[in-house]
């Protein structure tokens, strides 16, 4: 077995499983696709940047490029083009998925787009205030989008499984502030909206729940620290804390490993990680590690202790 695929499972275990990972172009989303492929799902992959157009990011990553890689991977990987603040293009994506496939098993909300709007470290009177807003729009309104017109297409057999992604632990978030009211109320607001629907999706015989990667090695993180995932580990000397992140494949793991699990629903309502889930399921990341980033954060990095993830991954 090649050393990028140790723990990652049994593969096929969600062979005939029909996924949609929404906010797929790159990061956690990707990350989500390609492991839910790895694992033999069919998955619909959407985001605004494509082979011919480029979302305000004006980033090359591109969904069709994602749905190569859930092919690669030994899924099915289905790339359609979608705005998830326009209705009328969330209707028709769910409804080709109903078209094409008549189920849907797994929905992953990843749509974020923040990064570019965020003004951190700056009170709310002084926020930009158009960015701020259009950050929420970005990060809520396309979550609520999306599962008003997927969810009933979840729910028509029992078993499904709804993924919130977001940002750090109810646990955290609760009490740590996010170093931004927009951003701060965006991370918040998509946990809640993991419990919310759980409570909803119960009677159905389904499952919601909020997910947080660790310290993620985007193509953006890896960009802004002027590294590759192959070289990584040169960022330390700027941010030694940065030893404790992960590929946004290892949370894919996570997915794909509450996607497999026949007992999922004893997850309704709960905020969780990928460190956290990896110590349940016993996936690891590429590297065959399993970080536990928010444990590390709070024990460490937040308690102003030198970086050390001795006993951390």
């Amino acid at each position: 077995m090649d050393r990028h695929d140790e723990g990652h499972g049994d593969t096929g275990r969600l062979a005939g499983r029909v996924a949609l990972v929404a906010g797929a172009t790159r990061g956690a989303g990707r990350g989500v696709a390609v492991e839910l492929g790895a694992a033999g799902a069919t998955v619909y992959v959407t985001g605004r940047s494509t082979a011919g157009r480029r979302s305000e990011y004006d980033r090359p990553e591109t969904i069709e490029e994602t749905a190569e890689l859930v092919d690669r991977a030994g899924g099915t990987g289905i790339a359609v083009p979608t705005d998830h603040l326009v209705h009328d293009e969330v209707r028709a994506l769910v409804e080709r998925i109903d078209r094409e496939q008549g189920r849907l098993d797994v929905l992953v909300n990843d749509v974020w787009g923040g990064e570019l709007l965020v003004e951190w470290g700056t009170p709310v009177w002084e926020h930009d205030l158009d960015k701020g807003l259009r950050m929420l729009h970005l990060a809520v309104d396309t979550h609520l989008v999306t599962t008003h017109f997927a969810l009933p297409l979840l729910i028509r057999r029992p078993g499904g499984l709804l993924v919130e992604m977001t940002d750090g632990t109810a646990e955290y978030n609760a009490v740590t502030y996010r170093i931004s009211p927009f951003y701060d109320l965006a991370k918040v607001a998509v946990n809640r909206m993991g419990w919310s629907h759980a409570q909803d999706l119960a009677e159905h015989g389904a499952a919601a729940v909020s997910l947080t990667p660790g310290w993620l090695r985007s193509e953006m993180m890896l960009e802004m620290f002027g590294v590759r995932e192959d070289t990584w580990r040169d960022a330390l000397d700027a941010e030694p804390h940065f030893a404790i992140s992960e590929t946004p494949r290892f949370v894919g793991r996570a997915v794909a490993a509450l996607a497999a699990d026949p007992d999922r629903a004893r997850w309704n309502g709960e905020s969780l990680s990928s460190g956290g889930l990896a110590q349940v399921y016993g996936f690891t990341d590429l590297d065959g590690s399993r970080p536990d980033a928010w444990r590390y954060i709070v024990e460490v990095q937040d308690a102003g202790k030198p970086a050390d993830v001795t006993g951390y991954r």
